[in-house]
C-alpha cells in the first residue's frame, strides 16, 4: 500500500441518505494499513464522526471536498453529487454510484464535468472481478427492503413518511402482519438483490414464486399478471424485451396490484419496467399507476438500503474495504473501472452521425 493513498469520504447531499461506504471499523483497518482517510462531518450519517476520528481518520467540514481535498485524493461517496447550473468541474477521482453509462438522465452533463476538470469516475456499480461479478454491492438489502415495503403496503401497514430503522424492528413488523395468501413474484431471484427480496417475503410468511434467467428468456406474461405482488430485482446492461408494459396494466385478467421496482432503471433504455417515468420517495413511497376497480400501485425508491443504514453499510463496507487497499496498484478492479469511464467519455465525445 502506497503511503500516498488518500480517501476523502464526503457528506451525502441527498437528505434521505444515511449510509456510509466505509464504516469506522473498516476505516480503522485501512488506516492501520497506511491509508490516509479524511471524513466529512455529516449530521445524517448513521455513524458518528467521533467514531471515525477514534479510528484514526482526519475530519473535515460538510461538503468541503471540492475546495479542500487535495487533487490526488479519491473522493468516496454513494449517491449523486450536487448538480444544477454552475455545478463545478470535477478534478478529483470519485468513487460512487454515478449512473452515467446507460444514457440515464443527467449522464452527459456529469461526464462533461469530469472532462472539464480532468477527474475520473470509478463507478461502484462497475467494480467487478475477472468474471464480471460486482465485488461490492448493496443488492441484498435493497431487495430485502423493497419486498418488505411491498408487503407492508399490500397489508395496509405501511406508514409514511418512511424513516430509517433496523432489521429486528422491520422483521417484527413483517411478522405482526402475517397471515394472508398473497401471491408474490420475484424476478431475478438468484441474484444478491433477489435473494434479499425472497428472504423478506419468507419472513413475512409468504413463499414467493422465484424467476430468473430461464423464466425471463421466454416470459409468461399471463403468469406474471396472475400474482398480487411483483418485485423486480433485475439489472441489465443491454436492452431486453420489457417484463411489463402499459398495455399489460389494462389487461382485463390482471390480478397484479403492486409493483416494487428495486432496480429503478427508469431513465435508461435498459429499463425492464417501462410503465412509469419517475421514481417514488420516502415522503410518498407509493404511486398509483391504475385506479378504479383494478388498482395497481408502484414502489420505486432508488436508495432502499438507506432505510436499514447500519446493516447495509456494514455489509457493503466489508466488501469494499479490501478493494480500497488495492487502489494504489491500479490494476484489476480499478483498471477495469477506469477503462469503462474512459470508454464512456470517448463515446460521448465522438461525433454523431446523422
Amino acid at each position: 500500500m502506497s503511503d500516498s493513498t488518500h480517501l476523502w469520504m464526503r457528506h451525502e447531499a441527498r437528505r434521505t441518505e444515511r449510509r456510509a461506504p466505509l464504516t469506522p471499523q473498516d476505516a480503522a483497518r485501512l488506516v492501520e494499513a497506511g491509508v490516509r482517510i479524511t471524513v466529512e462531518e455529516s449530521a445524517q450519517r448513521a455513524f458518528p464522526l467521533a467514531d471515525y476520528a477514534t479510528a484514526g481518520c482526519a475530519t473535515a467540514p460538510t461538503a468541503s471536498w471540492h475546495e479542500q481535498a487535495p487533487d490526488e485524493a479519491y473522493v468516496l461517496g454513494l449517491k449523486e453529487l450536487p448538480a444544477g447550473p454552475g455545478a463545478p468541474a470535477l478534478r478529483h477521482r470519485h468513487i460512487y454510484f454515478g449512473h452515467a453509462y446507460k444514457g440515464q438522465a443527467g449522464a452527459r452533463e456529469l461526464l462533461s464535468r469530469f472532462t472539464a476538470g480532468g477527474g475520473a469516475l470509478l463507478d461502484m456499480e462497475y467494480l467487478t472481478d475477472e468474471s464480471g461479478r460486482r465485488v461490492a454491492a448493496f443488492g441484498y438489502w435493497a431487495g430485502y427492503v423493497g419486498a418488505a415495503l411491498a408487503v407492508l403496503h399490500h397489508r395496509g401497514a405501511l406508514t409514511t413518511p418512511l424513516v430509517p430503522t433496523d432489521r429486528p424492528a422491520l422483521d417484527a413488523l413483517l411478522a405482526s402482519t402475517a397471515g394472508d395468501d398473497t401471491a408474490a413474484l420475484v424476478i431475478g431471484a438468484l441474484g444478491r438483490c433477489g435473494r434479499g427480496a425472497c428472504d423478506a417475503l419468507v419472513r413475512a410468511g409468504l413463499e414467493p414464486t422465484r424467476w430468473d434467467l430461464p423464466e425471463t428468456r421466454a416470459l409468461d406474461r399471463t403468469a406474471l399478471l396472475a400474482h398480487d405482488l411483483l418485485v423486480n430485482t433485475v439489472l441489465t446492461t443491454t436492452p431486453v424485451p420489457p417484463f411489463l408494459t402499459k398495455a399489460d396494466l389494462d389487461e382485463p385478467a390482471r390480478r397484479l396490484s403492486l409493483v416494487s421496482d428495486v432496480t429503478c432503471d427508469v431513465t435508461s433504455d435498459c429499463n425492464v419496467l417501462p410503465v412509469y417515468d419517475t421514481t417514488t420517495t420516502w415522503d410518498e413511497p407509493v404511486r398509483t399507476l391504475r385506479d378504479g376497480a383494478r388498482p395497481l400501485d408502484l414502489i420505486a425508491i432508488d436508495n432502499l438500503p438507506s432505510l436499514l443504514p447500519v446493516e447495509a453499510s456494514t455489509a457493503f463496507s466489508a466488501e469494499l474495504a479490501p478493494q480500497l487497499l488495492r487502489l494504489a496498484e491500479w490494476d484489476g478492479v480499478w483498471a477495469r473501472a477506469l477503462h469503462l469511464f474512459r470508454t464512456a467519455v470517448e463515446a460521448q465525445e465522438a461525433p454523431r452521425v446523422s
